[in-house]
């Protein structure tokens, strides 16, 4: 089975929606300190673009959370796999989730109770692309890039197979029979 690659959201709507998230979140944070968690791999890229975009009156620091749902698959399998857990402790800070994509809900969620359970001062979620009509667990998002409907989609971090993460705008995967 073959595939071709669509673009859906442009480079330039991916920047111009990015610093748009950043004001936001630089007002919500102003003058505070902000621990922002990736989600590795697919928010890598989302998460660079972000923390650049927002205001000095931030002090932003990061750290990254390895968490799989997907393999090589093209839909959520439900399993979660924590493979590179945070190398600072998050006790009373302020904690943004950057993420790449709300699908399920089922990976938010769990590392939403992880971080809770830790004691963190707040957390908060962005997500650059939500799919609401795969959701099956309801998961606060404070900062939403694109919500998007439910098509398989790849490019500027997200993955098929583990390619693909280099395209600069966010793509959906169309499937061919040759």
């Amino acid at each position: 089975m073959g595939y071709h690659i669509t673009p859906y959201i442009t480079e330039e709507e991916l920047r111009v929606r990015i610093k748009e998230l950043a004001a936001q979140i630089s007002e919500d944070y102003k003058g505070k300190e902000v621990l922002m968690i990736s989600i590795l791999k697919g928010a890598v890229v989302f998460l660079t673009d972000l923390m650049r975009a927002v205001s000095d009156d931030v002090s932003v620091s990061i750290d990254f959370m390895v968490v799989s749902s997907y393999g090589d698959g093209t839909a959520s399998s439900g399993k979660i796999k924590i493979t590179k857990d945070l190398s600072v402790d998050v006790t009373g800070k302020n904690v943004l989730i950057v993420e790449d994509i709300l699908d399920s809900g089922n990976t938010l969620s769990k590392i939403v109770d992880i971080l809770q359970s830790r004691g963190v001062n707040s957390l908060k979620i962005v997500s650059l692309l939500d799919k609401p009509a795969r959701h099956v667990h309801a998961v606060p998002v404070e900062y939403t890039g694109f919500v998007i409907p439910d098509k398989f989609v790849v490019g500027y971090g997200l993955d098929y197979g583990e390619k693909h993460r280099n395209l600069p705008y966010v793509g959906i995967v169309e499937f061919t029979e040759d």
